[in-house]
């Protein structure tokens, strides 16, 4: 896809190291305020370093998008249809379990664009019902999703460091 200079493609394993390094950075952005810096490190350091990332990418049941913004890494998102919440069974769900946009380029509307993209292949993959978990106080991503049309339907318990915190469950139909 490309539009006024974004590109979002596929990632491989090749692209581990870019992936982590947008991992941390957008994570860092999006949580570092209103968390411990203790359970953030633990959690990065668990969960975003390459070794972590570059087994993601080899499972097949995941998929990565990149988005390229005029030279620069942007933006990425994860979708995996292998973890199915109670809630959905016998639904054909598929997850966005990640989709981040560094912070400068939020303006430029890359977030809409990488969620229209996850759209189109989760419809292309002929899933019916895309869900994902969001932190109950990530306002700014909650509002995002109601935008596009997501509705709550439950939630569960997402662990950041040694800090359990309620992500808010929300699906949208296909």
């Amino acid at each position: 896809m490309a539009d006024n200079g974004l590109i979002i493609t596929v990632a491989d394993v090749g692209d581990a190291e870019v992936l982590t390094s947008l991992s941390v950075t957008t994570f860092l952005e999006t949580f570092l305020l209103d968390n411990k810096k203790e359970d953030m490190d633990k959690y990065i350091a668990e969960e975003m370093n390459i070794a972590r990332l570059t087994d993601e990418l080899k499972d097949p049941e995941n998929v990565f998008f990149l988005a390229k913004y005029r030279d620069a890494f942007v933006a990425y998102a994860k979708m995996r249809a292998v973890k199915v919440p109670t809630e959905l069974k016998d639904q054909n769900p598929v997850e966005l379990e990640r989709i981040y946009v560094l912070r400068q380029y939020h303006a430029q509307k890359v977030g809409a664009a990488l969620m229209h993209h996850c759209l189109d292949h989760a419809r292309s993959k002929h899933y019916n019902t895309m869900w994902l978990g969001v932190w109950e106080h990530n306002y700014k991503a909650v509002n995002f999703y109601k935008k596009w049309g997501f509705e709550f339907f439950g939630s569960h318990i997402f662990r950041l460091g040694d800090d359990d915190q309620t992500d808010m469950l929300m699906k949208k139909p296909l």
